[in-house]
């Protein structure tokens, strides 16, 4: 905690927050994995490569799902980054109300699993996921990560 009159600490240089715009097209999904990835080791972000790796299926997941099931009403996605000391956090936006819902495994289906990953792998990195409706009435589906180990794991509200 600062004192009285102190000057507040800095941010460390790879604190911030970016956001990218992309087309709710199939191409925009590896788009969206390397823009993250880059931007990552760009800013210098404390991960490793396995927490990275985690942050960009992630994002690929919840930019498919946005793809694949909001493009009708969501021409466009967004992406957000946001780094903090302690904790990384990836987010995307589109502007279709529907908020999803994790499916539960049935190893039947080939496909609607992804944000069943996306929890988990929040869940393993002792983070926590979430989706939040916007003013506009679309949605934010976000994960957030420690950048270091933590011994309790995160739960997902999927």
């Amino acid at each position: 905690m600062e004192s009285p009159g102190s000057i507040p600490a800095r941010p460390l240089s790879y604190e911030g927050v970016w956001r990218f715009t992309a087309p709710a097209l199939e191409v925009s999904v590896p788009q969206a994995r390397h823009a993250v990835r880059d931007l990552i080791r760009r800013q210098g972000v404390p991960v490793h490569d396995e927490l990275l790796q985690g942050l960009l299926v992630i994002v690929s997941e919840l930019v498919t799902n946005s793809v694949r099931h909001a493009a009708l009403l969501s021409p466009q996605v967004a992406v957000e980054v946001a780094v903090g000391p302690e904790w990384i956090r990836v987010a995307v936006e589109d502007n279709h109300p529907y908020r999803p819902k994790a499916l539960e495994t049935d190893y039947a289906q080939t496909g609607g699993r992804g944000l069943l990953l996306v929890k988990e792998i929040t869940r393993e990195a002792g983070g926590t996921c979430d989706v939040e409706h916007t003013a506009t009435g679309g949605k934010i589906i976000w994960a957030a990560l420690p950048l270091t180990t933590v011994g309790v794991r995160g739960e997902g509200a999927f």
